[in-house]
Formats: C-alpha cells, structure tokens, sequence
C-alpha cells in the first residue's frame, strides 16, 4: 500500500514562504489524488488544497487560495505545496495524504483519504 512521508516544515514570519514535499512510496490500485491537510493547534483537521493523479486538477479551500500552489511530478512520485504570503493562522501540522480511485482527473478536500503521512510542522510567527 501507499506510504507518505512530509518534509519543509519549519518557522517562518508572517508574510514568509515555506514549500512542503511529500513523496509518495508503495504500490497502489489505479490512480491516486493527494490532497494536503492542516491541523491547526485545538481544531480539526481540514483540508487545504488537492490534487488529481493527472495533476491537471486541483482545488483550494478559500482561505488559501491565491497564497498556495500544489503540484505533483509522476515520475518522481512527489507532490509539493508552495506556500506564500503565509499567516499565524496557518501554523500547525500539514499533513499529505492519498486516496485511490479509478478516476485520473479528480481531487476532494473530505477527509475521505485513506493514507496518511505522519505531519509536518509548520509554525507562522514573529
């Protein structure tokens, strides 16, 4: 089965940037969207941004959109997320995760995902 491992997290001042990897490893049926989770400290978590096994797909959630960018490379098995223009209310753990399907061209920010990485920090403050 899949397995995802994250890595970028770190600190950064508000108005920084951070990019955040998760490469992907383990075989899977079909295709796979990969969609990027953040937990903010004492909240759920929810879904920020995703993308189709294609990666000619993608959606946002509003308050990030416009600020971050995701994107995959298939043959390297890497999905990224660029992060900009970053808040304090973004600060927490990130997670990527990834759900199977038979569809190439679709992504959910639900929480339907079936693999998950482990999170990685990311910490937004001066």
């Amino acid at each position: 089965q899949l397995q995802l491992v994250e890595s970028g997290g770190g600190w950064v001042q508000p108005g920084g940037s951070l990019r955040l990897s998760c490469a992907a490893s383990g075989s899977y049926a079909g295709y796979y969207s990969i969609g990027w989770f953040h937990q903010a400290p004492g909240k759920e978590r929810e879904g920020g941004s995703c993308v189709s096994h294609s990666g000619n797909r993608t959606n946002y959630l509003s308050s990030v959109k416009g600020r971050f960018t995701i994107s995959r490379d298939n043959a390297k098995r890497t999905v990224s997320l660029q992060m900009n223009n970053l808040r304090p209310e973004d600060t927490g753990i990130y997670y990527c995760a990834a759900e199977e399907n038979p569809f190439q061209h679709i992504c959910t920010l639900e929480r339907v995902y079936e693999h998950w990485g482990q999170g990685t920090q990311v910490t937004v403050s001066s």
